[in-house]
């Protein structure tokens, strides 16, 4: 039916429908463009196409659990992936091959010193995972800031002099014993640029800091070299050393193949095992036996520890009032000695205090002594007057005939030989 045949009603209705799909296919395309581009958004994130990539490879000896593509992390963020995967040709020092880029500002972390590559397992399905350590020291791997080569020591004096504190050595320097004179990074000024020109160096490679980076790695440091090398093409990769586990797989087999490699051994002792079981259950019945046939000795022995000790509570009750006279006859004697104790000690310390009277006595009378000897001297004077005294010498008569004669004993007769051998 031709449009014009249509009813004004009709016609509204049409055009309101007819603007209602046109907004839905628009907003349709819309969605789906926003959509595309946020994907395009996360896959340009993801392999780092507006961003600068610094490329890596390092030498491993297996590429199981590793593909094109995985990520590499550092301090546990996805921070790269791996690029390529090739293996080395036969009779090579290497078996594979594997580079991977890390984007900006990442590869910043990586140093000389502290950064190794980790080859870690990553599941229990045989995967595994790049990780790269945080350097701790020495020089940035990658840099984005240009480097030049001086062959001719006197142009590196005339950059110097037309910008002082800006140059940079981009090398190690040593001298002829191969002792380090420069680290990179320093300074260059004219007392350094004096001593290294008396090394007579072939070139000598440095960097100004005013020169801006660019949006891309220009040179990366070389450890052989001792020195940041220039990239020269797209393709280059910077060194990194390798710290590989290896894939659960093989961990396995290995473990396998030990317990394979014990099991001879296990089984072995477990037939000794067996045997010491066997001859402890033996010596067990033979010991229950044993048992069985000390029992009645056990029997007679616990009836005569109980008659013992029968006795022996008889004796010591029927000696218990022995034991209590004793104790009472020890006290009584205990308190007579305290008693004697006490009353010998009184009798000394008075007779002490009176020997120490009579002392004091004897001490404040010194003539006493003295009297009294001549007071026994005149009562014997006297006795002997009264002997002499002829009234009372009668009675000293006897005592003076005794005494005379024990002085002068009687004379023997003079006897003749004869009459002294006669009988």
């Amino acid at each position: 039916m031709p449009l014009q045949d249509l009813t004004p009603q009709l016609r509204t209705r049409l055009s309101r429908m007819e603007r209602g799909v046109g907004w839905f296919v628009f907003l349709a395309t819309l969605l789906l463009l926003l959509g595309f581009g946020y994907y395009l958004y996360n896959l340009a994130s993801q392999r780092g196409w507006f961003v600068t990539k610094a490329n890596f490879h390092i030498y491993i000896a297996t590429s199981t659990g590793l593909n094109v593509g995985d990520p590499v992390t550092i301090m546990g963020f996805s921070v790269g992936r791996i690029t390529k995967i090739v293996p080395w040709k036969p009779g090579t020092r290497h078996n594979v091959q594997v580079n991977f880029q890390i984007f900006d500002p990442y590869f910043r972390y990586i140093w000389s010193e502290g950064s190794v590559v980790k080859v870690n397992p990553a599941g229990f399905l045989n995967q595994r995972q790049i990780e790269v350590t945080r350097g701790t020291n020495g020089y940035a791997i990658c840099v984005t800031q240009p480097i030049t080569v001086f062959t001719n020591l006197d142009e590196l004096k005339s950059e110097v002099d037309s910008e002082p504190g800006q140059w940079q050595l981009a090398q190690e320097i040593f001298d002829a014993h191969s002792n380090l004179l420069f680290h990179a990074y320093t300074w260059l000024t004219d007392s350094n640029l004096e001593r290294i020109a008396a090394l007579d160096l072939p070139s000598v490679t440095a960097y100004n800091n005013r020169q801006r980076d660019k949006n891309y790695v220009v040179a990366w440091w070389h450890p052989r070299e001792h020195a940041y090398m220039e990239f020269t093409t797209n393709e280059e990769t910077a060194w990194l050393p390798v710290d590989e586990t290896p894939p659960v797989a093989d961990r396995l087999q290995a473990m396998i193949g030990e317990v394979q490699n014990a099991l001879p051994n296990f089984l072995a002792l477990t037939n000794q095992i067996t045997k010491i079981l066997n001859n402890s259950a033996q010596v067990t019945s033979n010991l229950n036996q044993t048992v069985a046939q000390t029992h009645p000795l056990l029997n007679n022995a616990n009836l005569f520890v109980a008659r013992l000790d029968t006795n022996l509570n008889i004796s010591i009750s029927q000696t218990h009032p022995l034991l209590t006279n004793a104790n009472t006859l020890v006290a009584n004697a205990n308190t007579l000695v305290g008693n004697l104790d006490t009353n010998v000690t009184a009798t000394l310390i008075n007779l002490a205090t009176i020997t120490s009277n009579l002392n004091v006595q004897v001490e404040a009378n010194s003539n006493m002594l003295g009297s009294m000897a001549k007071t026994i001297h005149d009562y014997d004077t006297f006795v002997q007057g009264l002997k002499r005294f002829w009234l009372l010498r009668h009675l000293y008569k006897n005592e003076n005939k005794t005494n005379s004669a024990a002085k002068n004993p009687p004379a023997q007769p003079v006897l003749s030989p004869k009459e002294r051998t006669s009988p």
